[in-house]
């Protein structure tokens, strides 16, 4: 008999603890809400509790700075955007010599 190993991906193992963490489920409630084996998201929360970080991987505190860093930049990209575009629209724009 083999034995099937699941890989799972950075993010989800991070959103996986968070969902645990957050909410105060056990490891048992978590692995059946999310469908994946207790002893898999046992370690991973162990690993989080602890503060260990897989290597390559970075926390959730961490992603979730870079979302708001995103959100940031995001927002201030479409402000200068819109104000472009009022330029460009705008009634009082130059028009060229000639």
């Amino acid at each position: 008999m083999t034995r099937k190993t699941q890989s799972y991906s950075k993010e989800f193992k991070a959103e996986a603890v968070k969902t645990v963490l957050e909410q105060e489920l056990s490891i048992n409630e978590g692995a059946s809400l999310l469908s994946i084996p207790e002893g898999t998201l046992g370690q991973w929360v162990t690993a989080a509790r602890k503060g260990v970080v897989t290597p390559g991987s970075r926390s959730v505190a961490e992603l979730e700075s870079e979302v708001l860093n995103l959100r940031k930049a995001l927002n201030e990209a479409q402000l200068e955007r819109d104000i472009c575009k009022r330029l460009v629209n705008s009634p009082c724009r130059l028009t060229p010599a000639g």
